[in-house]
């Protein structure tokens, strides 16, 4: 470790000078020979740093979920030139170069932060030795040597002697103590950041290699911080705890704020924006209209979740638009209009069913009954006033009144076809 960390010793001296100068603030204020003046010193060292590598993190963001995007694509080039390797590497370079990925892009914040870390770890480990190195000098190191956090000097490690640890002004007990508790919430934190970013913000929808990566670093990593945190001094520990807390509540706030499509978390996300755009009637945010334009663009494309948060919008009146914005649909609330009329129609006058008629009435074709009101008949038969009353013979009708029980015949002339009939020739007797 201590080879690695002289190769960037070129970036020690603004490390250091950065530390001196949030020592003197917080010296002011607690001391300058305390464990909060240093700790936090430390402490603000590793925001400074993650605040400027904030345009990194958000293209690493981008970076992960294209390339998530491409996994199946590269899935089938694969398969496709399994046994050729030269042009299965070739392809995929093809394809980054189409879509303007870069694999290198998702590991930036963290190539970004390394030397700094190897240059605070030069730092501390010259203060474990007591030289002076960058802007530290001899009064400074003095101050720093006796430092403690919960009784356990920054220049201390958990794999240091009692010899070592006694020099510094400490027991071995507190150092080791201090440490290992340090050692274990910084695994901690590692793994829910990987677990949080596996179980809520990953596309459920495809199902790829890069997933079982992703689940293979969140056991990997916590297991080689646990590993190489009993190497650290105390001030490293601080700086990668710090950095570690960092990252779990930037990642809740992208999760929470900026879901990946097709994840779990998007499908929360669109339902506290559907809750918010039918309450309010619109969208406030510009980060809620990049989402929704977002959307829109995709049209056929969407996943599950876009579709149903379309389609709720669509049902409440409200239409999302192609610059992200949400408006009330003039087609929609039209259409609701003429449901409720055709509604308010079907609910009229109801249609008034034919009275049933009796056995007699049924075996006479209809005849009128005794009061002289009209026969009511379901059947096809015809009534008299369709009758063509000029060709038929009085005899035929008044043998079909005068034979009310012959129920063959009466069956056959109800079972008449519609419209006019063919006069029947009178019965030669």
């Amino acid at each position: 470790m201590d080879t690695i960390a002289s190769l960037f010793s070129f970036i020690t001296t603004p490390v250091s000078w950065v530390i001196v100068q949030f020592h003197k603030v917080y010296g002011a204020i607690f001391g300058a020979d305390t464990g909060w003046a240093w700790g936090l010193s430390i402490v603000s060292l590793v925001i400074l740093i993650r605040i400027c590598l904030i345009p990194l993190f958000v293209k690493q963001i981008k970076a992960t979920r294209a390339m998530q995007t491409l996994q199946p694509e590269m899935k089938k080039i694969q398969e496709r030139y399994k046994n050729d390797k030269q042009r299965q590497s070739e392809e995929m370079m093809k394809l980054y170069k189409e879509s303007g990925t870069n694999p290198l892009s998702s590991c930036l914040p963290i190539l970004a932060q390394s030397p700094f870390f190897f240059a605070l770890y030069h730092v501390l480990n010259g203060i474990a030795t007591g030289k002076t190195i960058g802007v530290i000098n001899d009064p400074l190191l003095a101050s720093a040597r006796k430092a403690h956090i919960f009784g356990a000097p920054l220049a201390a490690k958990f794999t240091d002697g009692a010899d070592k640890v006694a020099a510094l002004g400490a027991s071995l007990t507190d150092v080791r103590v201090v440490t290992a508790v340090m050692i274990v919430l910084m695994s901690a934190s590692q793994f829910y950041t990987q677990r949080q970013l596996m179980t809520k913000n990953v596309d459920t929808t495809v199902k790829t290699p890069f997933m079982q990566q992703q689940k293979m670093l969140m056991y990997v990593f916590p297991v080689m911080f646990a590993v190489f945190g009993i190497n650290f001094p105390v001030g490293v520990l601080v700086y990668w705890l710090t950095t570690n807390v960092w990252t779990m509540g930037q990642q809740m706030y992208v999760i929470h704020n900026n879901p990946t499509p097709g994840s779990k978390a998007q499908a929360a996300y669109l339902e506290r924006l559907y809750k918010h755009v039918t309450h309010h009637g619109k969208i406030r945010r510009r980060s809620e209209k990049a989402i929704v334009k977002a959307i829109v663009a995709k049209g056929r494309d969407r996943n599950e979740f876009e579709r149903k948060f379309i389609n709720g919008l669509t049902k409440a009146g409200l239409a999302a638009q192609p610059d992200g914005t949400v408006v009330k649909s003039e087609v929609t609330a039209a259409a609701t209009a003429d449901d409720a009329t055709t509604a308010a129609g079907a609910a009229g006058p109801k249609r008034q069913q034919p009275k049933r008629q009796s056995k007699a009435q049924r075996q006479s074709g209809g005849a009128k009954p005794a009061g002289g009101s009209e026969p009511t008949s379901s059947s096809p038969s015809l009534d008299k006033a369709d009758e063509p009353q000029d060709t038929k013979p009085a005899g035929a009708a008044k043998k079909t009144t005068q034979q009310p029980g012959n129920g063959a015949r009466s069956r056959a002339q109800s079972g008449q076809r519609k419209g006019p009939q063919r006069p029947k020739s009178p019965s030669k007797k």
